[in-house]
């Protein structure tokens, strides 16, 4: 069902404003009464749905995670595995096929014909076939599996690599003059039981990945973070600092950042293999540091608190505004500086979990514009450009889900269109339509793994071209 709304002096109202002025958030909040039905669709005008595709029977039992993208193709992450969707057309967008390799949270990242993908789940063996072991078992395995995904119909297991802690996350740092990529592997939550994830695991594992021989990747250093501990007394965290939720890379400034559950932190890679920590941030606001992301210019940095660990109603009135949000700085002198926060201005029920998760920059030359995914909050766009106010400018979102839990885990803008996951709906397409985002219409990239940000450049008369991120 596909409603969208009009009507009402609600913060699920927007003003349409078509071609002319600005549109703008209506002020008054938004009540119970303004919560759509289950699986009900609502969105601001100037969004449309494009297109929703079902998750294949293989792995529809399993929830979707994450997105990547290359030429014509979107590559999402599932619980059970990961599909390749066919996006040339996104009006029909449609699956290749399905790999069925369980292992959460299968993070994905795509370069050539290789695929990445993040296995933070202790598994029997590194096969597509293994089941689930205890971590505390020094024989259990979890780490980064790597596919050939040349043939779409057919994508072939050809390397795995343990690592430390396993992987949650991982970023690719491309390295093409060498002719390599490296894979920065974020994970956590260490235990004195696990022999292969001690405490306290201050640290990161970086998988070198030789692009003419993937077969003998390898992990060639081990950086620790955080030398003399990071956050871990700090009232309210979800969980101590003990390594990296997630990294986003800018390779080409030789920057990174890192959202580290307690802490924030700014690294220079200009040597990919010796990272270094520059700045580092803390906020009594936060509850986990899950995720960042850089603005073109690489002057400001969005990070995103998972509060509750995206399985709570955190987008109600009984959650605080601050919490569960985004927060917004600067970076001046190297170093980060507190701007404000952002939470979209949607109420949602208390049966939707719902907190600020993984989104993407949309590409306006002079703007700061991002798409960013909300779980049962749908998919938020927002405009950061005035750091100190940011402002929502279109909302896709789906009412209270069948299955209790669900939501869009990832939003990403690719070429014209809104890609998102949704744990249980499948991958859904979507467009907007305003006059502040319609630049980015001509902006065309080859790949997009999104914690590799590259760069959208002036060519002159105008128009904008993309760096990629090799």
């Amino acid at each position: 069902m596909s409603t969208p709304r009009r009507g009402g002096l609600t913060g699920r109202f927007l003003v349409l404003v078509g071609s002319v002025a600005a549109m703008v958030l209506a002020a008054v909040p938004a009540q119970a009464a303004d919560i759509p039905g289950t699986d009900q669709i609502v969105m601001s005008p100037n969004v449309q749905h494009v297109a929703n595709v079902a998750k294949p029977a293989a792995i529809a039992a399993t929830i979707n995670t994450d997105i990547a993208f290359q030429g014509d193709y979107a590559y999402v992450g599932n619980y059970g595995g990961f599909s390749i969707y066919n996006i040339k057309n996104p009006k029909k967008t449609s699956a290749v096929s399905s790999v069925v390799c369980p292992g959460s949270q299968m993070d994905l990242s795509v370069y050539g014909d290789l695929l990445f993908a993040s296995v933070d789940s202790s598994r029997s063996d590194d096969s597509c076939n293994s089941t689930a072991k205890p971590a505390s078992d020094k024989a259990s395995w979890e780490g980064i599996r790597i596919f050939d995904v040349s043939d779409k119909a057919n994508p072939r297991y050809i390397k795995s690599v343990e690592t430390n802690c396993g992987s949650h996350t991982h970023t690719l740092v491309p390295d093409k003059r060498r002719g390599n990529v490296y894979l920065y592997v974020s994970s956590y939550r260490p235990d004195a039981t696990f022999p292969d994830c001690q405490p306290p695991h201050d640290k990161i594992s970086i998988v070198k990945v030789p692009l003419g021989d993937p077969a003998s990747a390898s992990v060639v250093a081990t950086p620790v973070v955080f030398p003399d501990g990071g956050n871990e007394t700090q009232p309210n965290l979800l969980l101590p600092t003990s390594g990296c939720h997630d990294i986003t890379a800018y390779a080409e400034k030789g920057i990174a950042v890192g959202a580290c559950m307690g802490d924030g932190v700014l690294f220079d890679i200009r040597d990919p293999e010796n990272p270094k920590v520059t700045a580092r941030v803390t906020d009594p606001n936060f509850s986990f540091w899950h995720s960042a992301t850089f603005n073109n210019a690489g002057t400001k940095v969005i990070f995103t608190d998972e509060l509750g660990g995206g399985g709570l109603a955190t987008c109600t009135p009984a959650t605080a505004a601050n919490n569960g949000a985004d927060a917004i700085y600067d970076i001046v002198n190297g170093q980060f500086v507190f701007k404000s926060y952002f939470k979209i201005p949607r109420v949602q029920s208390d049966a939707e979990n719902c907190v600020s998760h993984n989104g993407s920059l949309i590409p306006v030359k002079g703007r700061d514009i991002m798409v960013q995914a909300w779980y049962q909050g749908g998919a938020s766009i927002w405009d950061f450009t005035d750091s100190a106010h940011p402002t929502e400018i279109g909302y896709f979102e789906r009412g209270p889900a069948a299955e209790g839990s669900g939501g869009f885990w990832s939003a990403y803008y690719y070429n014209g269109y809104v890609y998102a996951s949704d744990f249980n709906r499948g991958f859904d397409v979507i467009k907007i339509n305003d006059e502040r985002t319609d630049p980015a219409k001509g902006v065309h990239v080859d790949r997009l793994n999104v914690q590799t940000q590259g760069s959208y450049r002036d060519r002159g008369h105008g128009d904008w071209i993309w760096s990629a991120e090799d």
